[in-house]
């Protein structure tokens, strides 16, 4: 019970910290929200394919919102607790090791299903969207757990990046990365060369994996996206895992 205590609590104050922050609250949760209103609401009734600009963009900018909580909720934390020496206090604490980590996936998977929350509710009230109780289900699931893979991502820049230079790094990977895999304009509107790029980026699995429970992706079979999001998650938690071992090296030879 004492173990189990700890990983409640450790969420707990994680999520409350985070909440404490405005530039991370207004970041995550805004930034997206307020993209919908301008692109999702405002020419709403247009029609991207089969469905209305309105529902296709509850799939994307849901992305976009998922990957700002975990990639700054992650990579950011961490760069910053790493500098400021908290990661060796909590290692010296008899807490278990792994409710640091777990703590900020719940923190980061909390923050994700607000996010998508929030969407749902401005596109059902004000842009129109009316889909079946089952896919508004699936889609928020998708995007929920889609918000795991990104946590690996995260939590690798996190690992490498220094505490001053983790927040511009997260920038030079989110926003093009977003811009790069459809999530601002649908790919298939995007450059031949863009196309190409696109499936090689993680947004882009998760965004066609959302768009998939609307019958409007254009990427694939759902499992390939899956697929690709583990192998993306792998090689994140690789890469941070060296980063780990590298501060561990510095620190105790």
């Amino acid at each position: 019970m004492s173990i189990a205590r700890a990983y409640v609590l450790e969420s707990r104050f994680e999520f409350i910290k985070l909440l404490r922050l405005p530039t991370y609250v207004v970041s995550t949760l805004a930034i997206p929200v307020m993209f919908y209103i301008f692109f999702g609401l405002m020419f709403g009734e247009q029609r991207i394919g089969q469905i209305t600009q309105a529902t296709y963009l509850l799939a994307t900018y849901g992305t976009f919102g998922v990957m700002a909580a975990t990639l700054f909720g992650f990579g950011v934390s961490v760069a910053v607790e790493r500098g400021q020496g908290w990661l060796l206090l909590k290692r010296a604490s008899p807490m278990p090791p792994f409710a640091y980590f777990c703590a900020k996936i719940v923190t980061s998977t909390a923050f994700s299903a607000v996010i998508v929350a929030l969407l749902f509710t401005c596109g059902a009230a004000f842009g129109g969207v009316r889909l079946a109780p089952s896919a508004w289900f699936a889609l928020a699931g998708a995007l929920v757990l889609g918000a795991l893979p990104m946590c690996a991502i995260g939590l690798a820049i996190g690992s490498l990046a220094g505490p001053n230079s983790a927040p511009g790094i997260v920038n030079l990977v989110y926003l093009p990365m977003s811009f790069l895999s459809g999530l601002w304009i649908p790919i298939s509107y995007l450059p031949p060369v863009v196309q190409h790029i696109a499936p090689f980026l993680p947004a882009y699995h998760l965004g066609q994996l959302a768009l998939g429970v609307l019958g409007a992706g254009n990427g694939g079979a759902w499992w390939i996206h899956v697929l690709a999001l583990l192998g993306f998650a792998s090689i994140g938690l690789s890469a941070a895992a060296f980063g780990f071992r590298r501060d561990e090296g510095r620190t105790y030879g």
